[in-house]
């Protein structure tokens, strides 16, 4: 069984235009799918749509068989745990320290007023160490630089202990040598058995670290299939005639 089903999925923010158009396709465990295309092709908003983060317009969205749209409040706090998110603008708190920032990631599993235990603040440094940065655990994250947040915040989902992440533009505000670092890092999250959704803008990292491809143009998928399989005709369906890869 796939671990994710997403079966003509729609999206309107208007009511009138839809930002995606009977999107289908699975995600089996432990894939690391690229979404690719232009800005307001859908990607960021299929993302959401996954972690209902925003409510589809229709279709259905299965997880491990489970249609995620009918979940209650209680299931979805749960289901959230599981799917963990990643942003383009790290969505960190900037005044506060990185050790208390990664620990943020174990609020799906608190009530309001309980304290952080011993292990996961263990877990949290141990996090840290995963992306590199346990060094860092005191200091704020306004003295770290770009690629170091978005380290951060990987620790940070790493913290619900998800079986997937859902990367969104992860890289997007990012230099390229630091942009592959980052990448690297999610490789080998992937590698540890959690699958990866990432949307990217640059074929050349979905050709290094995806094992699937899925386009989007206009909120519709334009392909889908292997990175390799993503010649010259088929980037320009993909971001136009105009465009030259980069």
């Amino acid at each position: 069984m796939p671990q994710i089903q997403i079966q003509n999925l729609r999206k309107s923010y208007d009511g009138k235009t839809n930002a995606l158009e009977s999107v289908s396709f699975d995600v089996q465990r432990g894939d690391f799918i690229i979404l690719l295309g232009l800005s307001g092709s859908g990607k960021s908003t299929l993302l959401r749509c996954i972690n209902r983060l925003i409510e589809p317009s229709g279709g259905s969205i299965l997880f491990d068989g489970e249609p995620v749209g009918s979940y209650k409040p209680g299931q979805l706090r749960r289901y959230r745990r599981r799917i963990a998110m990643v942003f383009q603008q790290f969505n960190l708190v900037k005044n506060l320290s990185v050790l208390t920032n990664v620990l943020t990631g174990r609020l799906g599993y608190h009530n309001p007023f309980s304290p952080f235990k011993a292990e996961e603040i263990e877990q949290a440094y141990h996090n840290l160490k995963r992306v590199g940065l346990h060094e860092f655990a005191k200091r704020q994250v306004k003295q770290l630089s770009g690629g170091q947040q978005q380290r951060v915040a990987i620790a940070r989902a790493l913290m619900q202990e998800p079986s997937v992440i859902l990367a969104d533009e992860p890289v997007a505000s990012l230099d390229p040598a630091t942009a592959d670092s980052i990448m690297q890092y999610l490789g080998e999250i992937n590698r540890e058995g959690i699958t990866v959704i990432c949307s990217l803008h640059f074929l050349s990292l979905a050709r290094r670290y995806g094992n699937r491809v899925i386009a989007l143009k206009d909120g519709r998928i334009v392909f889908e299939g292997l990175p390799a399989d993503i010649g010259n005709e088929r980037f320009k369906e993909i971001y136009g005639q105009d465009a030259e890869e980069i």
